[in-house]
């Protein structure tokens, strides 16, 4: 398969992405800003040609570091919510887990909890990591920055839309 060559992404595109990230997460995990932005800051060093693709859903946000712009390619993926931040690995069932520290029960995803950021420097951890890199199908561009984007979802699109108010069906007038 050959590999994906890196968008060109213009600063004030750039800009506007992180801003609507930053927005999102503090909507959606607020205590969680610092630790997410660390992870974020991470997982580009780590894969700097990859492209962050965000996506809204009704109850978090997440951020999938893909080859592509396409956030289904991603490898790993932050996902901040109410009930914490989440690192899945998309391909996460195929993974060699001897700790067992791989959570979930989807057809290919698994997740851990991530509470602070030394959390990914531990060796267990790191070795999952590393694994889902290796066994990624779609290889990274060689050289140049991924994009950061935010792309809708159908939970996004709802929101946008309002709902008109039901009519008052069957009101007896009084008399």
């Amino acid at each position: 398969m050959a590999k994906p060559t890196s968008v060109v992404q213009s600063a004030s595109e750039r800009k506007a992405a992180e801003a609507q990230i930053k927005a999102l997460i503090k909507r959606y995990s607020p205590h969680d800003e610092k630790l997410v932005d660390s992870l974020r800051k991470a997982f580009r060093k780590r894969m700097p040609t990859s492209h962050e693709v965000a996506y809204e859903y009704s109850n978090a946000v997440v951020m999938s570091f893909s080859p592509s712009e396409k956030g289904y390619e991603g490898i790993l993926v932050i996902h901040a919510g109410g009930e914490g931040v989440r690192l899945y690995f998309n391909r996460g069932k195929e993974l060699p887990d001897p700790e067992k520290l791989l959570q979930g029960s989807g057809g290919i995803a698994r997740w851990i909890p991530i509470e602070s950021i030394a959390a990914i420097k531990r060796p267990e951890v790191a070795a999952l990591i590393d694994a889902a890199l290796e066994q990624n199908p779609v290889p990274f561009a060689d050289s140049g920055t991924g994009s950061v984007l935010v792309r809708p979802t159908a939970a996004g699109k709802r929101r946008e839309t309002k709902t008109p108010k039901p009519k008052s069906v069957g009101k007896k007038k009084s008399g």
